[in-house]
């Protein structure tokens, strides 16, 4: 584990129906809302027995087969990739629910066990219901855009550092969880591995945290300094702000997380890193003076404040300048396409 000494925020006493959003959105820094959950009936089951907590869940499930990733005991529950990053560490294969979960009770307390992992599971789709008996209260109108609710579940694994492009809320719901958590700054030292493949779908950091080599990965050294730990106990609540780094380990031998995840953004506006995959595509590899030119460019048109390259114009002159919404959205779309397409 890393030597990052500073921990995250504890917030302690606040109520499940006054979560204080507006605050944690406007400092974007995480913070443990401590006990938040702890009534939740998932929580109390967990809080008895892995047992309690899986028959809990299956009171849920609907029969549709889920994605659950298997890794040989020789990983330590590091999914990842293979020695040469030709591949990944693991396998997957859509697998009932209940079936799963009791490969990872019988795998309990022994010391080889294979790794189990259920990520990202949608709690609409696959245990409708859960959320109903076992949630958060969002009256927020941030919530408006893109929520999504998931499930994750295993026994000892651990998520490698990555980011997300949502906000997130994850609470500890059974077992204990470690978060160690890098603000947005230290993708530079953190050394992202390829675009793709990916373990999770993000791109992660190539470091092992277990056992650092600091003579490949030497700018890692700062990254611990700017880091920080999260510790979780079953009812606990975290949030962390959108393109935080997290490396997130479970600490016991039956684990579940549920999480949710969000944009305050409208829908109908494009992922960026669409925009950064065109960029390494028309800008990464031009002379270096063109790319401070265009530095520049995007400072004017794209990083600085929103109204500042148009309002010198007028109204009817400022086109794909003016504030966008869902209809400028789809002409520009149409004209990227086109020009992407020539």
């Amino acid at each position: 584990m890393p030597d990052i000494t500073r921990t995250t925020r504890v917030i302690a006493g606040i109520a499940p129906d006054a979560i204080p959003f507006d605050d944690l959105m406007a400092e974007q820094s995480p913070v443990i809302l401590a006990g938040l959950a702890r009534d939740w009936p998932l929580v109390r089951e967990g809080r008895v027995s892995a047992r309690r907590a899986a028959d809990y869940l299956k009171t849920f499930y609907q029969d549709k087969r889920v994605v659950g990733y298997t890794g040989a005991p020789e990983i330590g529950g590091r999914f990842f990739y293979n020695d040469d990053i030709s591949g990944l560490n693991f396998h997957a294969e859509r697998v009932a629910l209940d079936e799963f979960l009791e490969r990872i009770l019988a795998a309990a307390g022994t010391p080889d066990a294979p790794s189990y992992y259920i990520g990202s599971t949608d709690l609409g789709i696959y245990l409708p219901g859960l959320s109903d008996a076992n949630g958060l209260t969002l009256d927020h109108s941030m919530f408006a855009h893109n929520l999504l609710k998931s499930i994750w579940i295993g026994n000892r694994t651990t998520a490698t550092c990555h980011y997300d492009m949502s906000h997130n809320i994850a609470v500890c719901v059974a077992g204990r969880r470690r978060f160690t958590l890098f603000p947005t700054d230290q993708v530079h030292n953190l050394y992202p591995g390829p675009l793709e493949p990916t373990p999770g779908g993000q791109v992660v950091s190539m470091v092992d945290f277990r056992n650092p080599d600091y003579d490949r990965y030497p700018r890692f050294r700062l990254a611990q300094a700017a880091g920080q730990v999260a510790e979780m106990e079953p009812g606990d609540v975290l949030f962390y702000p959108a393109l935080w780094w997290h490396h997130v380990e479970a600490l016991e031998d039956f684990n579940i997380l549920v999480n949710y995840w969000w944009n305050t953004t409208p829908v109908y506006m494009d992922t960026p890193m669409t925009t950064l995959l065109h960029g390494i595509l028309s800008l990464r590899d031009r002379p270096d003076p063109e790319k401070q030119a265009w530095r520049e460019m995007f400072d004017y048109y794209i990083f600085g404040p929103a109204d500042h390259a148009a309002e010198h114009l007028p109204e009817a002159a400022r086109g794909n300048l003016a504030p966008m919404d869902e209809m400028k959205a789809r002409r520009l779309r149409a004209t990227l396409l086109n020009k992407l397409n020539r």
